[in-house]
């Protein structure tokens, strides 16, 4: 295999409170097909040689029997277990329901990622440009670099009718590179405009414009060495918070705050599209329909 491909990670262990059920395996079209079949299969395109799926344990079955068949013979295939025992054993807390957040999820998938990488929701469409975009990149670095790329969205493009959503708030200097990205956890049209809310419970307006990442993160396998050191950190500050997340850019964060590596900010003309509720669910069926009409994608992605 081409050294020189990029590996998918695809975080796939949410458990997805909001949208009341296992939205990873959730289909979406007539054919059966899921939104991390699209991914898959743009990423496929793209020029990604290798997929690294982190789940849960108690949904590997059903996920390897929807995902394997369609890989086989394509990529190399592994599979990683995000669950809350996955800590050092001095900071496990047996009453802790909830995974560590995201950045807990990709350092899971340290030992199976060797190659320069992206990361993604499973549950987000992210458009055949934004993969193409993000591979080209991946493979024009240094693997023993530390450089980040994200994949930018503008805010108005991501938001959800039907409550709302978390999103990574993102600053851009003038040479197109990240300076910093705030997880605004709480965005939601109020009356016809955007806010946010503040650790203190009141809303403020966010420019519709602003730029935000999706979760979509490129990196060498350089990263995992500090995200592990910050993921103790992290759980040594956060002990006995039962509801403390480490996200993506909390790391992301350290990585510019200390000056270790950059974050260059891609752009692309995708569509980004996602359910966090069910009620989303319509309009991402509709969306996927036309795609397949304009043969943006074949009738039987498999």
């Amino acid at each position: 295999m081409n050294s020189n491909k990029p590996t998918l990670v695809v975080l796939a262990a949410g458990i997805g409170s909001r949208y009341g059920g296992l939205k990873q395996l959730d289909t979406f079209t007539p054919e059966g097909d899921t939104i991390i079949d699209f991914s898959i299969y743009d990423a496929l395109q793209a020029g990604f040689g290798k997929f690294v799926f982190i789940i849960r344990k108690s949904i590997e079955q059903e996920f390897r029997a929807e995902i394997d068949p369609k890989l086989a013979g394509k990529a190399e295939v592994a599979y990683v277990f995000q669950e809350i025992d996955k800590v050092p054993e001095k900071y496990f807390n047996p009453d802790r329901v909830k995974p560590y957040g995201t950045g807990h999820a990709m350092l899971m998938a340290k030992d199976a990622v060797k190659e320069n990488f992206a990361i993604i929701n499973a549950d987000d469409f992210y458009g055949r440009e934004a993969f193409v975009s993000m591979a080209k990149y991946l493979q024009s670095i240094d693997k023993n670099s530390h450089d980040f790329s994200m994949m930018a969205y503008l805010l108005k493009n991501t938001i959800s009718e039907h409550g709302f959503v978390s999103r990574g708030e993102c600053a851009v200097d003038e040479k197109g590179f990240l300076s910093n990205v705030v997880e605004r956890t709480h965005i939601e049209r109020i009356d016809g405009i955007l806010n946010r809310k503040d650790d203190d419970g009141s809303f403020i307006p966010i420019d519709e414009n602003t730029i935000v990442s999706m979760n979509f993160w490129g990196s060498t396998p350089r990263c995992f060495e500090y995200t592990e050191q910050l993921f103790d950190s992290f759980l040594e500050e956060n002990q006995g918070n039962l509801k403390s997340e480490y996200f993506i850019p909390l790391i992301v964060n350290g990585y510019l705050e200390n000056g270790t590596g950059s974050v260059k900010v891609l752009t692309s003309d995708a569509k980004w599209f996602g359910v966090t509720y069910k009620e989303d669910k319509a309009a991402v069926q509709e969306a996927i329909l036309q795609l397949k009409k304009n043969d943006i994608y074949p009738q039987n992605l498999w």
